[in-house]
């Protein structure tokens, strides 16, 4: 787990943009810049359970591995800090559900598309809270702190906000973007001081 959160935060944004770059195999009538990410998964279309993996369920299940190897890292750091990193696995596993509780294009406006509306808003909603809880309570630096703020607004502007007109797919996507650029960013700026802090417990045992 000491050297595991940065492959694993590859290994998500790669199963994820493996999974936009290949949507529209036996749907070319799917487009990146009009339709959600989630639409390619809605049931009955071709493929959608096999989407709805690669795009959501594996990279939630590997950014949540990812997140408990950075534990450590916050851990010594307060309340402030370890509340923020909670809030950000939240948001993760709000992101992987979006994989189990796909669209239904039947019924668009029936229990099971709310249910993932529902978790399409617990998505951003958590992970504003905490960029604001990791940029104060982390205490990595005016750096840290800024990319934790920026990313904070950035995902409910993009994925809400922006969303207008013809471009509601690529504002999505750009907010997907800046999601997993936070992941990827924080693996490696974090990666060693979890590491030092597992050795520090280890020694202490």
């Amino acid at each position: 787990m000491k050297r595991g959160a940065l492959p694993l935060v590859l290994l998500a944004s790669g199963s994820f943009a493996l999974a936009l770059l290949l949507a529209g195999a036996g749907l070319p009538e799917y487009s990146h810049r009009i339709h959600p990410v989630a639409l390619r998964g809605a049931s009955g279309l071709p493929g959608a359970m096999l989407f709805n993996a690669a795009a959501f369920l594996l990279p939630g299940l590997a950014l949540l591995l990812a997140s408990h190897a950075l534990r450590p890292a916050v851990a010594a750091r307060g309340w402030t800090a370890r509340i923020g990193l909670t809030l950000a696995q939240l948001s993760v596993l709000a992101f992987a559900m979006q994989g189990a509780l796909p669209l239904d294009l039947r019924e668009l406006d029936g229990d099971a598309s709310r249910l993932h509306a529902l978790v399409w808003m617990l998505w951003w909603i958590a992970f504003v809270p905490a960029m604001a809880l990791l940029a104060v309570g982390a205490r990595r630096g005016a750096g840290f702190a800024a990319v934790c703020l920026l990313a904070g607004a950035l995902v409910p502007l993009l994925a809400v906000l922006a969303p207008v007109g013809a471009w509601v797919g690529l504002a999505q996507r750009l907010a997907f973007a800046a999601w997993f650029g936070w992941w990827l960013w924080t693996a490696h700026a974090l990666m060693p001081q979890a590491a030092s802090g597992s050795k520090a417990a280890t020694a202490r045992r």
